[in-house]
């Protein structure tokens, strides 16, 4: 009968620790010694840096502010453009440094009337 109690036990315990880990409570990472070097288990760092099931993700939210940056036009962010510096350059771009400019016209004559000196 001892031994039939002490399965019984275990069963609950093992029943127990088969629910899901709540966020009030983790598992402590373990850390070893080699030799006078200390090894943390990188694994169990990156798992209790990740955000939780419940956060702004599962919401509907963003999860970072700077998304909104990061999906705006690459000419509102102030970096290069095709096509804008194509439209700024003209038919010069890609082989001058210098932009299409249209020839300067000649200086008009000016508006004098006849018969006077």
């Amino acid at each position: 009968m001892g031994m039939r109690n002490w399965l019984g036990a275990m069963a609950a315990i093992v029943a127990g620790s088969a629910a899901p880990m709540t966020s009030a409570w983790a598992a402590p990472c373990v850390q070893v010694e080699v030799n006078g070097e200390r090894a943390p288990s990188y694994d169990c760092l990156t798992e209790k840096l990740k955000p939780a099931r419940g956060g702004p993700a599962a919401k509907g939210e963003t999860a970072m502010s700077s998304e909104s940056t990061v999906q705006r036009p690459s000419n509102q962010l102030g970096l290069y453009n095709h096509a804008a510096t194509s439209h700024r350059m003209g038919n010069t771009f890609g082989t001058s440094v210098y932009p299409q400019r249209p020839a300067t016209p000649p200086p008009a004559a000016p508006v004098v009337p006849r018969g006077q000196p």
